[in-house]
């Protein structure tokens, strides 16, 4: 849903002939709809990309017009359509060890931490990754994880990547990236993402024992939430950007249910809370503290 990583396809061309006209009641509808399904708010400024996403699904499903997609959209057929609608305008913009601060403070501060506190034990460590997009964030945790933890096998440790896109998901849990991503990485942040054998030309895959580490699951954050908890670490960055106040106060309740008691909320560049919970303390940049 956020982020720079994977470079996207280019849309396809609609059909020849097709009208990709977005009037201004087909664009309050596929708002509304859009908000009703993900919570995620399309602003008026955002009509020209809305229109491109669109004439993708016009094309794809062999439609005349963005008119005919959005009078489809209204009938009991479209129900399969939905993910694919969300798909197509959701954002997927990230790379490895964006915002560096938070995989410094989650390497450096956080995991010593807890490795000696359930080190040795059969000890139980979870992160969650909660708009994963194409994988680099989950990847980047895995690898700063492993960097303090090593080989050992005393550890329960597992990261949850979730994202609402299926497809991306899809290629988020192959690990297979342009070999030009892994080549531009800081030189002192490059050893920690261990590579496989290049399985084709220009291209790279995380190796096994960092994907072994991540679960990647479909999920929509303004629907039930499967998962118990409790989390000791949860990403939730560049994503708040695309709520409302009153959806981001509900989802920022969720998490600090989630979060353990001293874990750790991250947060994009760009975000702050809602507003001020009783729960939560800021100790960094856009890192917030569980409190008791």
């Amino acid at each position: 849903m956020s982020r720079l990583g994977l470079i996207p396809p280019m849309p396809p061309a609609p059909a020849i002939g097709a009208d990709v006209t977005l009037t201004r009641d087909d664009m309050k509808f596929i708002a509304a709809l859009v908000y009703e399904q993900a919570g995620i708010v399309i602003r008026e400024h955002k009509e020209a990309m809305t229109r491109g996403r669109l004439a993708r699904r016009v094309k794809a499903l062999g439609l005349n017009s963005v008119a005919e997609y959005c009078a489809f959209l209204k009938t009991p057929q479209a129900a399969g359509e939905l993910p694919e609608l969300i798909n197509a305008v959701t954002t997927n913009h990230t790379a490895f060890f964006r915002e560096r601060h938070h995989f410094d403070h989650l390497r450096k501060e956080v995991m010593p931490r807890l490795v000696q506190e359930r080190g040795g034990r059969r000890g139980r460590i979870r992160i969650w990754s909660s708009a994963c997009s194409s994988g680099e964030e989950p990847y980047s945790i895995a690898a700063s994880c492993r960097e303090v933890i090593g080989p050992r096998s005393d550890l329960d440790f597992k990261i949850l990547a979730t994202d609402i896109d299926t497809d991306i998901l899809m290629r988020a849990e192959a690990g297979l990236y342009p070999a030009e991503l892994f080549e531009r990485l800081p030189a002192d942040v490059k050893p920690l993402m261990r590579l496989e054998a290049s399985p084709g030309r220009g291209e790279a895959r995380v190796a096994e024992e960092l994907r072994r580490m991540i679960a990647f699951k479909q999920l929509n954050l303004i629907q039930a939430w499967p998962m118990k908890g409790p989390f000791d670490v949860i990403f939730c960055r560049n994503v708040f950007i695309y709520f409302d106040t009153q959806t981001k106060a509900s989802i920022l309740d969720r998490f600090v249910s989630l979060l353990a008691p001293g874990g750790f909320l991250y947060l994009g560049h760009s975000e702050s809370l809602p507003q001020p919970h009783a729960n939560l303390r800021l100790i960094g940049r856009t890192i917030y503290e569980r409190t008791p």
